[in-house]
C-alpha cells in the first residue's frame, strides 16, 4: 500500500499550478509515455493531453520510472491500476467532450478518476473498500480535483440520488452488466466495461442506451479484478 500523503502535500492545489510532488522528472517520463499511447493510437488527444496531465506516479506505490510503464500496477488491498494504454482506450470510448456527468464503478486509488475529471462536468466515483475510498477521496482533494465526489458503497448499487448519468464507465469486471446501472444511465448514454467471470474470456464492451434498446460493442480483450458486491 502506498504512503499516506504529506502534511505539505495535503496543504496544496492542483488549482494553483503544477500537482504538488510533480517532477521535471515526472513529467519528461509521462510525456514519454503518451507519445507512446499516441503511436499506437491509443485515444484522441483530449484523452491524451489529460493523461500527459495527471500524475500517475502519486497515485501508484512504485517509482517515478515504473509508474510510466505501460503495465499494470498494485494499489495494496489485492488492487490494482490499470495500465496506460487501457486507461486511453476506455476513457475514449466514453466520448467524453466536458460535459458529461459520469459515473466510475471502483475508484482505486483514484488515477482514473482525475483523467475523467479533465474531461467532463463532475465524476462520482464509488468504491468498495473503505480504506482505498478514503485515501483516494483524500488524494484527489489534495491534488485539486475539486469535480470528483468518491463514496463507499457498493458498485453494483450505484448512486441512485445522483441518477441519471451521462457516462459510466467500470474499472473491475462483474460477470454481466448490473440492471441497477444500466437503469442509472440517462437516454444517448455510455456505458464501458470490462465483462466476464473468467480472466482469460474478458472482453471490454460499450452499451449506447437508445430509446429502441440497448446497442452493445466489443471493444477487445481486457484483464481485470472481478467486481464483487458488498
Amino acid at each position: 500500500m502506498f504512503a499516506v500523503l504529506s502534511a505539505t502535500l495535503l496543504a496544496c492545489s492542483a488549482a494553483s499550478g503544477p500537482s504538488p510532488g510533480d517532477t521535471v522528472e515526472a513529467r519528461v517520463d509521462r510525456d514519454r509515455l503518451v507519445a507512446r499511447l499516441a503511436e499506437r493510437r491509443a485515444a484522441r488527444s483530449s484523452v491524451l493531453d489529460a493523461m500527459r496531465k495527471v500524475p500517475r506516479h502519486l497515485f501508484v506505490d512504485a517509482s517515478t520510472r515504473e509508474a510510466y510503464e505501460d503495465r499494470i500496477l498494485r494499489i495494496g488491498l489485492g488492487q490494482t491500476i490499470s495500465q496506460p494504454h487501457v486507461v486511453a482506450v476506455m476513457t475514449d470510448a466514453l466520448e467524453l467532450d466536458g460535459h458529461q456527468h459520469v459515473l466510475e464503478i471502483g475508484t482505486g486509488s483514484g488515477y482514473q478518476a482525475a483523467v475523467l475529471s479533465l474531461l467532463s462536468d463532475h465524476v462520482d466515483s464509488i468504491e468498495i473498500i473503505p480504506t482505498l475510498a478514503d485515501a483516494a477521496r483524500e488524494r484527489l482533494r489534495a491534488l485539486g480535483y475539486r469535480n470528483v465526489d468518491v463514496r463507499t458503497g457498493d458498485g453494483y448499487a450505484g448512486w441512485p440520488e445522483r441518477a441519471p448519468f451521462d457516462r459510466i464507465l467500470l474499472t473491475a469486471a462483474p460477470p454481466t452488466i448490473p440492471r441497477a446501472l444500466y437503469d442509472q444511465l440517462a437516454e444517448g448514454g455510455l456505458l464501458v466495461a470490462p465483462v466476464g467471470e473468467a480472466r482469460g474470456s474478458q472482453r471490454l464492451v460499450r452499451w449506447r442506451k437508445e430509446a429502441s434498446g440497448p446497442v452493445k460493442e466489443d471493444l477487445g480483450a481486457v484483464v481485470f479484478v472481478p467486481m464483487v458486491p458488498r
